[in-house]
């Protein structure tokens, strides 16, 4: 069974961000970056699905300038088997800061093609954008079925598909505490949720072998036309608000409760 997992790299969340000049993106010149947390559970759950199997390939793939081969080369180094660099410029034309989720899609879409896969994963969404469309666009691209928000990936029993497998059983996480189980024949596309497993640091041996596995480089194709504009990009406006609740205790508690739930959403 091969499972390729497409991953993103974002800036580190505590990282400091900054507007860049011309007020449309982010200035990205003294950013750190790392493996979007969606997608590094997406690879969680492919190397778990092999290590089930007892057999398999997990192929990690990425697009973006040289400095996407760190968070590939974690990837290896956590055991995925080899991985595909869909190279694009840093900045300008055909970087990916001036494509869209169509375009960017369309890139990994064809990098998975070549591959001829029976899964593929990739995070629910990305960190830094969070648009949650690569995915299923690549889905649509590919002709796949796919599901999203999922938590857990089940191989069903022995058929006629690739590696043995007849198809898979996804648990998806629905609205307040509700689950869902579909079945689902292969080839498909799922998007991976956050949390639904531990994910695993990459080992001093894993690391030494990562150097010695496969990293693939293929040149992207030219950027088409935008089907959206970045109009303008700010950080979020700050608001202080005090509000005074008078009555009696019981009934400034009921007050707190229900502000609380509904509307911080903390309890």
């Amino acid at each position: 069974m091969k499972i390729v997992v497409a991953v993103k790299q974002v800036p580190e969340r505590d990282a400091v961000v900054r507007v860049a000049a011309d007020g449309r993106g982010v200035d990205a010149s003294d950013v750190s970056w790392t493996m979007n947390e969606p997608d590094a559970y997406a690879l969680e759950e492919a190397l778990q699905l092999k290590e089930r199997a007892g057999s398999g390939e997990v192929v990690v793939l990425c697009a973006g300038p040289e400095r996407v081969q760190s968070t590939l080369r974690e990837a290896l180094a956590k055991g995925a088997d080899r991985a595909v660099h869909v190279v694009t410029p840093e900045e300008g034309e055909g970087s990916l800061g001036e494509r869209d989720s169509l375009d960017v899609a369309r890139l990994l879409a064809e990098a998975v093609r070549a591959e001829s896969a029976d899964l593929v994963l990739t995070g629910l969404q990305s960190d830094d954008l969070g648009a949650g469309q690569t995915g299923v666009v690549m889905a649509e691209l590919l002709g796949v079925p796919h599901a999203t928000l999922v938590l857990q990936v089940e191989l069903l029993g022995s058929g006629s598909g690739a590696g043995g497998n007849s198809g898979i059983r996804v648990k998806r996480e629905l609205e307040d505490g509700w689950m869902q189980h579909v079945e689902m024949p292969l080839p498909a596309l799922l998007t991976v949720q956050s949390g639904g497993n531990r994910l695993r640091y990459a080992t001093l041996m894993g690391i030494k072998k990562a150097r010695q596995k496969e990293m693939r480089e293929v040149e992207a194709a030219a950027a088409g036309k935008r089907v959206d504009e970045v109009v303008k990009v700010s950080p979020p406006t700050r608001v202080k608000r005090t509000e005074m609740l008078t009555g009696t205790a019981e009934s400034i508690a009921a007050v707190l409760i229900e502000r609380l739930r509904f509307e911080v959403k903390v309890l």
